[in-house]
């Protein structure tokens, strides 16, 4: 397949789940990073000094210096579907094919936003630390008095893939309302679901639930902040599965320790690893660390996903996946 004779060489910053490196090492020199943990400055320059493509995660900060030292490189396949850690347009201007891992986890998401929802409104967390704790002494008709779902108002913003999945199963299978906000109106999924397309503001006025599937650019940043969180009801909670920096984390810990709304469930974080002061305190907040695609299907469709783009482009063939298309004609003179 490969027309090169030696084989080009594939840095993995870390080790990742599934057939995607089994698949590289039919055709590639593959180096993965055997430590966990995120990729230092220093050993990631070190992993694509010599690489001829790189596979790299979504904690890996792939920017304009990284590039510029790195021309060499042919591809980059990041292992998510966000590619906000990534500069696309050095990337671009250098040449460099940057390939993404979308549609392969939206089930998974979906899935993991409705657990936040559940273990949310029900006080899953503290009744389970309740019990632990030996606190538990009967049945009590006052313990851990939570909200229901059944005709309450899920209000989505941002209508992708994942977005679209949530709805499905929020609507068919816990009877949810939906109104939803997006770039534009998608009247086949209003008819299909009895969903209404409403302004941000609106949607945060209405909604039981907010929960949000947006991908994180200038515009998305903040979306969330504290003249939005004040449109929404005091008994209303929000659930984010996007990115951290959708939401002002600062604005958001004053907004539960005031009431200001009932609660939060957060998988992503605005300065992940790091925690805003005071999230972890505050009682009315679920907290997972950055599981939402954590299924052994999606995980592994994923490297698959990542991989053959990789594949792809050095067989000559446009990946599927490309998040910068336009970059296609020039990278295929370096791949050649």
């Amino acid at each position: 397949m490969l027309k090169t004779k030696k084989k080009p060489k594939v840095f993995v910053t870390r080790v990742i789940l599934g057939e995607g490196i089994a698949l590289l090492h039919k055709h590639f020199q593959v180096v993965v990073r055997k430590q966990s943990g995120v990729i230092s400055k220093t050993e990631l320059y070190h992993g694509a000094k010599e690489a001829d493509a790189l596979l790299c995660l979504l904690t890996d900060h792939i920017d304009r210096a990284f590039l510029e030292r790195n021309r060499h490189l042919k591809i980059i396949a990041n292992y998510a579907v966000g590619f906000d850690n990534i500069d696309i347009e050095t990337a671009t201007r250098l040449g460099i094919v940057v390939t993404n891992t979308p549609g392969v986890l939206n089930e998974a998401v979906a899935e993991h936003t409705l657990a936040l929802i559940c273990a949310l409104a029900r006080r899953i967390p503290q009744a389970d630390a309740f019990v632990r704790a030996g606190k538990y002494r009967g049945w009590d008709p006052l313990l851990f008095i939570g909200s229901d779902f059944f005709d309450k108002t899920l209000g989505i913003v941002g209508l992708g893939h994942i977005g679209l999945d949530l709805a499905k199963r929020a609507s068919q299978g816990l009877g949810f309302k939906l109104v939803y906000h997006d770039l534009h109106p998608n009247s086949q999924f209003e008819r299909h679901y009895g969903a209404r397309y409403v302004s941000l503001p609106t949607l945060l006025k209405l909604s039981d639930f907010v929960s949000m599937h947006v991908p994180l650019l200038d515009s998305t940043h903040h979306l969330i902040g504290a003249r939005e969180l004040r449109m929404m009801k005091r008994t209303s909670y929000l659930i984010n599965t996007s990115r951290g920096p959708v939401i002002d984390e600062k604005a958001l810990v004053q907004a539960l320790r005031k009431g200001v709304i009932a609660g939060a469930a957060l998988d992503v974080f605005e300065h992940e690893p790091k925690l805003t002061t005071g999230l972890t305190r505050l009682p009315n907040v679920v907290l997972t660390p950055h599981i939402a695609s954590a299924t052994v299907a999606a995980r592994g469709k994923m490297s698959v996903l990542a991989a053959q783009g990789i594949v792809q482009s050095f067989a000559g063939k446009q990946p599927e996946n490309i998040v910068n298309p336009l970059v296609w004609r020039r990278a295929l003179l370096r791949l050649a």
